[in-house]
């Protein structure tokens, strides 16, 4: 069977139809956002038991280049790739959903899973459309495009999978860092792995207005999330979590939300399931965001009506402190066809809600510490029910971000942290250890969450 997929311009009105190997990011009519369609007649050619054969068969195996948790699903992805030539894998996705039994005993919900995209090559769930841009590339470049260098703005994770990727590749990586607001393990991620890395005075946003001019340039490809093939290897973590529950759709399903492109990516792999009858539900989307960086959440009070870019204030969740997100049209439009939820986190909840996950067995990153503590704050105000079961996606590795779990551990935050758990420094002898273990075991509450 031939499939086919193209871009197409979101804009109902307009609709405007444009090749995968074009070097378009918005639609040259009328300036909306494009999204990756598909021949959806033909993929309806094989019954929604067919592919779920199909996918367990080539889950996670050893033949090129299906054991990825992405490339699993090429007819889904990129199906008119030369899947020999040109797809540059590294075995991402197919990462641990994680049965969080303890936390959920703690904060009083029964069943909660934590799908841990961190545990991926470069650290995040970046990786999944990292994987598709970077073979698009690959083959428009062995097409004869006239590409030198692919270049991102990011806040960190973006930069990563890029560079990542790229080096996999040999293809230059330029990527531009607003200076002090990405930490240091994110920092020398592409600076290890040779791109060009440019250190900004300037935020997220300041960034992003840069790398979307200088790639007018057709020799420079944008990376970032407003391409959506980064949504098409993005979206595959929905139909993963799905495919981890023997093809059973959980309740709600939280994610943390700052350029907002893995929003819409989560739905549209849901709404790709529902249409080819894999799955006939869909859950709720519940979008977590930084009190900080709160551009989506003050829209959804308005009921959506009304959306104004924000100038972010520096949080703990770096890599979602955005304040004008590309990807907002994509974003709303996917939380209006999922009964969609925006929460807002502080930055002592998320910093608490991180570290009440790692005393439970977690090494959390602050954005999944933002989407535990809008999942806490939810269950308490009963727009979450105990009796669902929920997911929470967490999107990077809590190894990127040591300085801020240090800094939280020694209580040099600008609040309380309820969960600090100190080194206790001693003289290298026997009594002095004894001692110290008498107290700490004797002390009530001592290993308690």
């Amino acid at each position: 069977m031939a499939y086919r997929a193209w871009f197409q311009c979101i804009n109902p009105e307009c609709g405007e139809k444009y090749p995968l190997n074009s070097i378009v990011y918005q639609c040259k009519r009328c300036n909306s956002l494009l999204e990756v369609q598909h021949d959806m007649k033909a993929l309806a050619e094989r019954s929604g038991t067919e592919w779920k054969t199909l996918f367990e068969k080539r889950y996670k195996g050893n033949e090129w280049p299906y054991g990825s948790g992405v490339w699993g699903k090429h007819e889904w992805i990129l199906p008119e790739i030369d899947k020999h030539k040109n797809i540059v894998s590294l075995y991402e996705g197919g990462t641990n959903l994680f049965w969080a039994e303890r936390f959920s005993k703690v904060i009083g919900i029964n069943e909660l899973w934590v799908k841990l995209c961190g545990n991926t090559h470069s650290g995040s769930f970046k990786d999944l459309g990292m994987t598709v841009l970077v073979s698009q590339v690959k083959q428009m470049i062995s097409e004869g495009a006239p590409i030198k260098a692919v270049a991102c703005a990011s806040t960190g994770d973006t930069s990563a999978a890029l560079a990542t990727y790229c080096a996999a590749a040999g293809i230059p990586s330029i990527v531009l860092l607003p200076r002090g607001k990405i930490s240091l393990a994110q920092l020398i991620q592409p600076v290890s792995n040779g791109s060009l890395v440019l250190y900004l005075d300037t935020d997220f946003d300041g960034c992003m207005r840069l790398v979307q001019e200088i790639t007018k340039d057709e020799t420079l490809y944008l990376a970032n999330s407003m391409n959506s093939l980064r949504v098409e290897g993005q979206k595959t973590v929905g139909v993963e979590i799905v495919q981890q529950f023997d093809w059973h759709v959980p309740d709600v399903m939280i994610i943390p939300g700052g350029n907002l492109g893995n929003v819409s990516a989560l739905g549209k792999g849901l709404l790709m399931m529902r249409d080819l009858g894999l799955i006939n539900k869909l859950p709720r989307i519940v979008v977590a965001q930084a009190e900080r960086a709160n551009p989506l959440y003050r829209s959804y009070l308005t009921g959506f009506e009304k959306f104004e870019p924000i100038q972010a204030q520096k949080t703990l969740a770096s890599a979602i402190q955005i304040g004008n997100p590309v990807s907002i049209q994509k974003a709303i439009r996917t939380l209006k066809q999922f009964n969609g939820v925006v929460e807002q986190a502080t930055e002592a909840e998320l910093a608490d809600a991180a570290a009440l996950g790692d005393r439970t067995g977690m090494f959390n990153d602050p954005h999944t510490g933002v989407a535990l503590a809008v999942l806490i704050k939810l269950l308490k105000a009963g727009k979450i029910d105990k009796a669902e079961k929920v997911v929470v996606i967490s999107t990077a590795h809590g190894l990127k971000f040591t300085e801020m779990k240090v800094k939280y551990h020694q209580k040099e935050m600008d609040f309380p942290c309820r969960y600090a758990n100190q080194p206790i420094e001693l003289p290298a002898r026997l009594d002095a250890v004894k001692d110290a273990l008498n107290k700490a075991l004797a002390e009530k509450g001592r290993f308690d969450v």
